[in-house]
C-alpha cells in the first residue's frame, strides 16, 4: 500500500497513513510513502524493510531488499537521470536504477546547491493565518518584559580556567543554599572553553563574545547576571555584564588580593549567589499569553521520516505558535542551504530574504576556508536512516519551519527582538545549535529525532519528538511525543501538531516535565568560534 502526500516542503496529512496498523508488525501490509506526484521514489515504511519480490497493488515489485526509510525507484531511472523526492531533485543517478530497485547512496550523486544570486526574494509571502487567541501558559515575567519557562540562577565564566572552581561552588550552592529558596529551579554554570589564548580582536571573535553576552540574558535566568573570572584573561569579565551594569558589579575575580586561598574564592561566589537567589526566589509563575513564548526548533539524528512525520508536525505547531503571536526559531545553516530556494520567497520583505542569503553565503565561505562544503554534513546514522545526502536532509529539515512568513534573521548569537518565525543562523551540530538558540533567547526547545539521542539542555526544557513509532516505543522513557503515528495512519500531521502545541504550553508552565529534565540529561554548552586561537 502506498500513501501519496502532495506537498514540496511540508507533507499534507491526507493519505499519510492509508491502510492503518503499526508498520513492521508480523504480516503487516507493505507500505511506502511518496510525498509528491512529481517524485520518482518512495520510502519504505515497514519497520524491518521489505524483501525482494514484495508486490504492491499497482504492480510495483521490489527487485531487491529495501531497508526501512530507504528509497525505492517507482520508475526506471537512467544514468544521469534525476532522483526526485519532496517534488525536488535530491540526487543524480550514477548508474541505471530499475523500477523496484533500492535507490542506495552509492547509486546517487549530490546535486549542486541552489545559486544564491538567482533566488526569488519575498515573491510569495504567505498570507497570515487567522490569529489564535486565548492560549496562555504559566511563566516567570522579568523586569525587561520577557518571560521565562524556568527560574534559574545562571553563573557565567569569562575563561575556562575558572570552570573547575565554579563546579565546586555550584555543588555547595545546591547543597547549602538552594534548599532555602524553593522558588528557584536550579543553579547552572554557563561554562565554555573560550576567554584566553584567542584572537580576541579578530573580526569573527564577535560571534563567541556576542554569544556569551546573550546567553547570560536568557529570560530563564531572570536578569540576575553573575560572572566568575580569573583576572588576567583576554575576555574581561565586565564585557559579559549588561550594558547598564556598574563596572565590577556582578563579578567574582579569583585573582583579587582579598582571596586568601581556594576556600575564600568559593565563599565569594556563594555570597554573591545567595544575594541573587534571594531576588530570584521572589519570582513566581503567572498567567502569560502564549505570545510571550520563544520556542526553538531543532532536529538531530535525522532519518528519512524526519521530513514526513516529526518535522511537519513541528511545522504545524510552529504555525499555531506564530498565530498566537509567539516567536519561533529554526536554525542549522547546512540543513537549510539546499532548500534556500523554498525559503527566500517566504521572507516577509526583500530585506529579510537578503539576510537569509547573507547567512548562507557567510557559511559557504566558512566551509570553503576549511576546505569542506555542505556535503560533509550527513552522519553515518543519517545515511543508515535513509538520507542519501545533504539535499534530501535539508528538504526534510525545513519542514519544521511550517508555512508562515519568515519575519527575521539572526546572525549567530544575536538576541531575538521580534515576533513570528525567525531563522537563527547556527551550525547544524546539536550542541552548538542549542547553545546559540539559547543565546538568541529561546525559553523552550522542541527537538525531533529519528535515530534517537538523549540530548538535553539544563537551561531550557527540551521536548523530544520521535519520527518513528519504533523509536518512541523502544525509548519510551526518553521520547516525549511519537510522531511516527503519522506514517502508519494512526494520526494526522494536524493532530500531532496540536498535541505538540498543547505539550509546549504544559511544559512551559511547569505542569509537565520532559524526560531530559526528569533524568537530568544535559549536554554541555558549546561555543561556535570561527575566529583564530592563538
Amino acid at each position: 500500500m502506498r500513501a501519496e502526500i502532495e506537498a514540496p516542503t511540508r507533507p499534507h496529512p491526507a493519505g499519510a497513513g492509508a491502510g492503518g496498523g503499526a508498520a513492521g508488525a508480523a504480516g503487516d501490509v507493505p507500505r511506502t510513502i511518496r510525498l509528491s506526484a512529481r517524485d520518482n521514489v518512495a520510502i519504505v515504511v515497514n519497520a524491518f524493510g521489505l524483501p525482494a519480490g514484495t508486490v504492491f497493488p499497482d504492480g510495483l515489485e521490489l527487485v531487491e531488499f529495501v531497508p526501512q526509510g530507504h528509497k525505492v525507484a517507482l520508475t526506471d531511472i537512467p544514468e544521469g537521470g534525476e532522483v526526485r523526492r519532496y517534488g525536488e531533485v535530491v540526487g543524480i543517478a550514477t548508474q541505471p536504477i530499475p523500477r523496484g530497485a533500492w535507490v542506495e547512496e552509492s547509486r546517487v550523486a549530490t546535486p549542486v546547491a541552489p545559486a544564491l544570486d538567482a533566488l526569488e526574494m519575498a515573491t510569495r509571502v504567505p498570507v497570515p493565518l487567522p490569529p489564535l487567541e486565548g492560549y496562555t501558559f504559566e511563566g516567570y515575567r522579568n523586569p525587561d518584559g520577557s518571560v521565562g519557562t524556568k527560574n534559574i540562577l545562571a553563573i557565567s565564566i569569562s575563561v575556562q580556567c575558572v570552570a573547575g572552581t565554579l563546579d565546586v561552588a555550584i555543588r555547595r550552592i545546591k547543597q547549602e543554599l538552594l534548599p532555602r529558596f524553593p522558588n528557584v529551579d536550579d543553579v547552572v554554570g554557563l561554562t565554555h572553553a573560550y576567554g584566553c589564548g584567542v584572537a580576541i580582536n579578530a573580526p569573527e571573535a564577535v560571534v563567541p563574545i556576542r554569544t556569551l553576552q546573550s546567553l547570560a540574558r536568557n529570560p530563564n535566568f531572570g536578569g540576575e547576571v553573575m560572572v566568575v573570572g580569573l583576572g588576567c584573561e583576554k575576555l574581561v569579565s565586565e564585557r559579559l555584564l549588561p550594558d547598564s551594569g556598574a563596572a565590577g558589579d556582578g563579578v567574582v575575580r579569583l585573582q583579587d588580593e582579598r582571596h586568601h586561598g581556594f576556600s575564600a574564592m568559593v565563599d565569594s561566589i556563594l555570597t554573591m549567589a545567595e544575594a541573587r537567589l534571594a531576588v530570584l526566589n521572589r519570582r513566581t509563575r503567572e498567567t502569560c499569553p502564549a505570545s510571550e513564548l520563544v520556542v526553538g526548533l531543532q532536529c538531530g539524528g535525522s532519518d528519512a521520516f524526519s521530513g514526513v512525520t516529526a518535522n511537519p508536525a513541528l511545522g504545524f505547531a510552529a504555525d499555531l505558535l506564530v498565530r498566537c503571536g509567539a516567536t519561533v526559531m529554526f536554525s542549522e545553516v547546512t540543513e537549510v542551504r539546499d532548500a534556500i530556494h523554498l525559503l527566500t520567497p517566504r521572507a516577509k520583505s526583500p530585506e529579510v530574504a537578503a539576510a537569509l542569503v547573507r547567512e548562507m553565503a557567510w557559511y559557504d565561505a566558512y566551509l570553503a576556508k576549511g576546505e569542506a562544503d555542505r556535503r560533509a554534513n550527513p552522519s553515518p546514522g543519517n545515511k543508515k536512516g535513509g538520507l542519501n545526502n545533504i539535499v534530501e536532509k535539508a528538504l526534510g529539515s525545513v519542514a519544521k519551519s511550517g508555512t508562515s512568513a519568515i519575519s527575521g534573521v539572526l546572525a549567530p548569537g544575536e538576541r531575538v527582538r521580534e515576533k513570528g518565525l525567525i531563522f537563527a543562523a547556527t551550525p547544524a551540530s546539536d550542541f552548538v545549535c542549542g547553545t546559540l538558540q539559547l543565546a538568541s533567547g529561546i525559553t523552550l526547545q522542541v527537538f525531533s529525532t529519528g535515530r534517537g539521542t538523549p540530548y538535553g539542555l539544563s537551561q531550557a526544557p527540551v521536548i523530544k519528538v520521535a519520527t518513528r513509532t519504533e523509536l518512541a516505543e523502544r525509548w519510551a522513557d526518553l521520547i516525549d511525543l511519537d510522531a511516527g503515528r503519522i506514517a502508519t495512519g494512526a494520526a494526522t500531521i494536524e493532530e500531532v501538531g496540536w498535541e505538540l502545541f498543547h505539550l509546549i504550553l504544559d511544559v512551559a508552565s511547569g505542569r509537565k516535565r520532559p524526560w531530559s529534565d526528569r533524568w537530568g540529561l544535559f549536554n554541555d554548552l558549546t561555543l561556535f568560534n570561527p575566529a583564530p586561537i592563538t
